[in-house]
């Protein structure tokens, strides 16, 4: 059987952006009366020292509530705008796509800076009634200041509005307490001091706010914050990248510094010299960031040097101690990118972003859940790494998370992880659970890798699980059953039975199909409707996605018939599709009769069916039995599983 997907409640898309941040603010959650919680939720901003004319990231996170959980939060930091200016707000729980993560596991982020006034507002809340809280200590966000070119040395002190409007934070019955720390961002290099900090006295202590406010009541006296240590300030020097393969010295530049625990490097890449250097010629980027400890790892250009890239088949690389991400400058689609931005034509503007880094503590033990829900005995190998590309332009951002081909990205193994315990990839889909994605071990000069391929950005972890049946034990597809079993891409019957020789049915086919290739959503959002096919059934979602993907169609009757037993002719047809997705050549027209003809039933395929079947034949993906295709018989389980694996193989994704 294929397993059932789990359906979750749809959300309507009506909500702009500074929509949903209002009704993310309408979620504060008033004090009951003589009820109030004693515990308070601290917030720690860090404390961090930047040169003028140059950029600090400033971590704030929340400090382990211990027995509460935090349902939603709501902050309006100031800054003293003659000084300091926000280059980009980045979440490290929460998404901001809306509303899209109204069922993500980390809730829904939004936010807005406001440059000239000097201010920043975040707002963050769990819309699934508690199912997402905040329950442990966690870094919230990460604010990228830039010290102005004039501005003043001194520290300049980030206050907070300590109103209830715009200070609140509440778990899932009260509004709760809550008090902040830090924050003095310390300006060196820049002129004497004197600019003063917009009215706000500088401290002291640099590690002492201000004002506390406790519960969204503004407080009447200012409370002693504990000493925490400032990230180290980051070190910047010129670095080496590859263009073309060929080394360009000192045509980037890499900073390193510890943000909290995470130690971040972030290369900056010069673009107008690497397309000098370049020409027209251009077919790859390498950004070989390794040996710097970093456990997170930031590729940087400009949409100008990826337009100069476009078309061209060339690709960005960002390689890492833990992982590597090879992206073709083409899926960035700089154009629709700059639209969506605002920058029109000016792509110098345009900020794009590669990250590779480790996954929190926290996500890597959803996933770990995630991976033990789906199938018992699973367990996560080694650490997972988050894919990410986001392009900005000033306050406005856009994450990149779809492509149109497979992306690769690799997973770098540790030498004591054994790579034979690896039985595939997995990606973390915004509902929590965990998916097959076509994975492969390679072997490097000794040294062993998951390279993984994707159609979407997210969480990526490597998983061991094995598979077995009793009822196939001395049957010809064992190893092949086994096999996409172990990867978590079909399931038996029934405990220790596959039933091999069974038929299966058009829905239960394109499930494994879909499985197979790592698609879990659909492309685009155009909605597509079988009279047969009903939203609360178990293949919708697939049945929707695969239509998306040109994969599968209907009859005319407007059915798509999904209990029905599928053909091998229609099998086959839509693996032909398939085979353009991973990039397999299709028979010629001119090879079809000859393919068909080498069987001795080949003239009884129905006309349809001709080219894709003689193009499975082609690539190998099917051999017939007793020389014949029998293109008009039911397709089994196992001849299903043998087929999909072949056409994984042959298209070099496992």
């Amino acid at each position: 059987m294929i397993q059932p997907s789990k359906k979750h409640a749809k959300v309507k898309k009506t909500m702009s952006g500074l929509i949903a941040l209002s009704l993310l603010s309408s979620l504060a959650i008033p004090s009951i009366a003589g009820a109030a919680p004693s515990e308070t939720f601290k917030i720690q901003i860090d404390s961090v020292s930047v040169q003028a004319g140059q950029s600090v990231h400033v971590p704030v996170t929340l400090k382990k509530p211990e027995r509460n959980e935090v349902t939603s939060y709501n902050m309006q930091v100031d800054y003293d705008s003659t000084a300091l200016e926000i280059v980009r707000i980045t979440p490290k729980y929460g998404k901001t796509e809306y509303p899209g993560c109204a069922e993500n596991t980390e809730g829904c982020f939004q936010y807005h800076f406001d440059n000239e006034s000097g201010w920043v507002r975040i707002i963050w809340a769990d819309f699934t009634a508690g199912n997402h809280n905040i329950l442990s200590e966690q870094q919230l966000f990460d604010i990228e200041f830039k010290a102005k070119s004039n501005a003043t040395s001194g520290v300049k002190q980030l206050t907070i509005q300590n109103d209830s409007e715009h200070w609140n934070f509440s778990n899932s019955i009260y509004q709760q307490p809550a008090e902040w720390s830090g924050g003095a961002i310390t300006i060196t290099g820049g002129g004497s001091s004197g600019g003063g900090n917009s009215g706000t006295p500088t401290p002291s202590n640099p590690s002492t706010p201000p004002t506390s406010s406790t519960g969204g009541t503004p407080s009447t006296s200012t409370s002693q914050a504990a000493t925490t240590t400032p990230s180290t300030p980051a070190v910047t020097k010129g670095v080496d990248i590859y263009v073309n393969g060929l080394k360009q010295e000192q045509s980037a530049t890499a900073s390193t510094s510890t943000i909290g625990n995470q130690v971040t490097t972030t290369v900056k890449v010069d673009n107008e010299k690497v397309i000098t250097q370049i020409g027209s010629g251009l077919r790859s980027v390498m950004l070989p960031i390794t040996g710097t400890g970093a456990d997170k790892v930031v590729g940087e250009l400009n949409g100008k040097l990826v337009k100069a890239m476009d078309g061209k088949d060339a690709e960005l690389i960002l390689q890492t101690d833990f992982g590597t991400y090879t992206l073709p400058a083409n899926q960035l689609q700089i154009d629709r990118l700059a639209s969506e931005l605002g920058a029109g034509s000016s792509l110098d503007n345009i900020v794009i972003q590669l990250t590779v880094s480790k996954s929190s503590e926290t996500t890597k033990a959803i996933v770990e859940a995630a991976a033990a829900a789906k199938q018992s005995n699973t367990n996560i190998v080694g650490s997972p790494i988050d894919f990410e590309v986001r392009a900005t332009v000033g306050e406005k951002q856009v994450q990149v998370n779809q492509f149109d081909t497979y992306v690769e990205r690799t997973i770098t193994l540790p030498d004591d992880i054994d790579p034979t315990k690896i039985t595939t990839g997995v990606v973390l889909l915004s509902d929590g659970s965990v998916l097959h994605v076509p994975t492969k071990v390679s072997n490097t000069d000794g040294h062993y890798s998951a390279v993984i391929n994707s159609l979407t950005n997210s969480t990526y972890a490597l998983v061991y699980h094995q598979a077995a049946f009793d009822d196939i034990a001395s049957h010809w597809s064992r190893n092949d059953v086994e096999d996409l079993a172990s990867r978590m891409i079909i399931q038996g019957t029934s405990e220790g039975t596959f039933a091999p020789d069974r038929s299966i049915t058009r829905a239960e086919f394109t499930a494994v199909l879909l499985r197979s290739l790592g698609l879990h959503t659909p492309k685009g959002t155009e909605a597509i409707a079988f009279s047969d096919v009903s939203e609360s059934s178990w293949y919708a979602d697939e049945v929707q996605t695969a239509v998306s993907y040109g994969l599968v169609n209907g009859y005319s009757d407007d059915s798509f018939r999904p209990s029905g037993v599928i053909t091998r002719a229609e099998a086959l047809t839509i693996i032909s599709r398939a085979m353009n997705l991973v990039e397999l050549e299709q028979a010629s027209s001119s090879e079809t009769a000859a393919l068909l003809s080498s069987y001795t039933d080949g003239n009884s395929v129905q006309t349809w069916a001709a080219d894709p079947v003689a193009s499975a034949i082609k690539q190998g993906l099917v051999e017939g039995s007793d020389g014949k295709l029998m293109a008009s018989s039911s397709i089994s389980r196992s001849q299903t599983v043998a087929i999909v694996k072949r056409l994984l193989s042959k298209a070099g994704l496992i």
